[in-house]
């Protein structure tokens, strides 16, 4: 029997208070919330969270975010005091606001409706969930009324560490939502101007984390402008096909020309080794900064070794 349908139901908290946690899990699910006497009883409990298992917490928590009623079910973590006890960096994102006077820009109602826009995947959904927490301790308020949040991402990564050892992940769990929190910014700044060696440098640093870290920035639109939700989402899919249009093409035609290792060696008398993916390595990074063309004959690559000094 559920516990919010259960006459008793405050009782077993100080004894167990992990049913705390599964009455969370149950609201997620699409119950509705309890009366308010077992929230002050859920409150009582909450304290003793944290004296649960790792994998306890965490396991319940991803319950929570991967429900169909997801919204409620962390509302009432907040309100049953779960949060203030489990993930008190994000319970301090509650009534935290990102624009003066702007009720729907509190980071809270912000985070919970990018977590409900996510896909359900459980490392997507938890990089959601903590996307902002950062914002918290990098809010600066303008005289002009506007807020800024620089390094937000960069600060909430390092909190993501104390967590994910709290909530027990493993390393490559943690590395994978770290990364994630770390650059969900990177993709929603994509622009159509950018160079091929722009969204090639892109697609290189996102590596295997690309597909999560563009649906996590889809999600991350919350505006309620009519259209701007459509456009971002548009923006983020050109990105998409760009890069795999400059995969496609430079399966087939490289970026570097493919007699440049013997010009190298010729030109300056280098034996066989791996000094020369040394310099073609130079000439490719060049090219993702932008320094250099691309698909130019060998010559071009090695007037750039010779100026550069590198050779």
């Amino acid at each position: 029997m559920s516990r919010v349908s259960d006459g008793k139901a405050a009782a077993p908290f100080g004894a167990e208070p992990a049913g705390v946690l599964d009455l969370a899990a149950e609201i997620a699910g699409g119950i509705a919330p309890p009366d308010p006497a077992v929230t002050v009883a859920a409150r009582a409990a909450a304290s003793h969270l944290i004296e649960l298992p790792a994998g306890q917490l965490r396991h319940t928590i991803e319950k929570v975010i991967m429900g169909k009623a997801l919204g409620a079910g962390l509302q009432w973590m907040h309100e049953a005091g779960v949060l203030a006890a489990v993930l008190p960096e994000l319970d301090a994102t509650v009534d935290f606001s990102q624009e003066g006077g702007r009720r729907h820009k509190d980071v809270w109602e912000h985070t919970k409706q990018v977590v409900l826009q996510s896909v359900p995947s459980p490392i997507v959904r938890w990089s959601a969930l903590l996307h902002d927490i950062g914002k918290v301790r990098t809010r600066v308020m303008l005289p002009d009324g506007k807020v800024t949040f620089h390094r937000h991402a960069e600060v909430g990564a390092r909190m993501w560490e104390p967590i994910a050892k709290r909530l027990g992940f493993d390393k490559p769990e943690r590395h994978q939502i770290r990364f994630l929190i770390l650059h969900h910014l990177r993709a929603n700044a994509y622009e159509p101007s950018w160079t091929d060696a722009a969204v090639r440098r892109f697609d290189h640093e996102m590596g295997d984390h690309l597909d999560d870290l563009l649906e996590l920035s889809c999600a991350d639109v919350t505006s309620r402008r009519p259209g701007r939700r459509e456009e971002a989402i548009r923006n983020i899919e050109a990105l998409k096909e760009r890069i795999l249009a400059i995969r496609a093409l430079d399966a087939r035609v490289p970026p570097l020309p493919a007699g440049l290792g013997n010009a190298i060696m010729e030109t300056f008398g280098i034996p066989p080794s791996k000094r020369i993916g040394e310099l073609r390595k130079l000439c490719e990074d060049a090219i993702e900064r932008g320094e250099l063309e691309e698909r130019r004959e060998a010559d071009y690559y090695i007037e750039y070794l010779r100026k550069s000094g590198a050779a």
